[in-house]
């Protein structure tokens, strides 16, 4: 009787290859204790990162191993390549989509070069976190492998 007031699913796709894991798995505490938000991590097995929504790229870190995208839906997903990352200041790392870019998703945001982050970096371990939660009921999570673009979550 009141759908109308009921919210449409809304669908976050994998930005890269590689397995999900349990967002409470990564090895370190912003994400596991879900400090920055809800999601799922994903070790890569290649090194194209793509938006995992359609929106507006809202922010890219100096040093690119982070990105968010904004829908027009209140829905922000930022996806953060590897743990302490920051510290390799931009080495391995090619900015391919810049702040304000309309994006759909699938369109890649950065290029990075897996090899010199598993080197160099303390893990390449993707953490894919839902920032803005504020109305978010419910997120089923899918564990397992997946392509680039396969839906990982949904959020209610």
């Amino acid at each position: 009787m009141f759908g109308f007031l009921k919210r449409k699913v809304r669908e976050v796709y994998s930005p890269v290859d590689g397995q999900i894991v349990a967002i409470e798995s990564v090895d370190d505490e912003v994400f596991s204790t879900k400090m920055v938000g809800d999601g799922v991590a994903i070790i890569p097995v290649t090194g194209n990162f793509t938006s995992p929504i359609d929106g507006v790229v809202s922010k890219i870190f100096s040093t690119n191993h982070a990105y968010s995208i904004r829908s027009d839906k209140d829905l922000e997903v930022m996806v953060h390549i590897g743990l302490e990352t920051v510290a390799l200041g931009g080495k391995g790392f090619v900015r391919v989509a810049n702040e304000g870019d309309s994006v759909k998703a699938g369109d890649t945001i950065i290029e990075a070069d897996l090899p010199y982050i598993q080197e160099y970096a303390k893990d390449i371990i993707t953490p894919i976190i839902l920032t803005d939660q504020s109305d978010i009921k419910e997120i089923t999570k899918k564990i397992a492998i997946v392509k680039s673009q396969d839906k990982i979550m949904e959020i209610y």
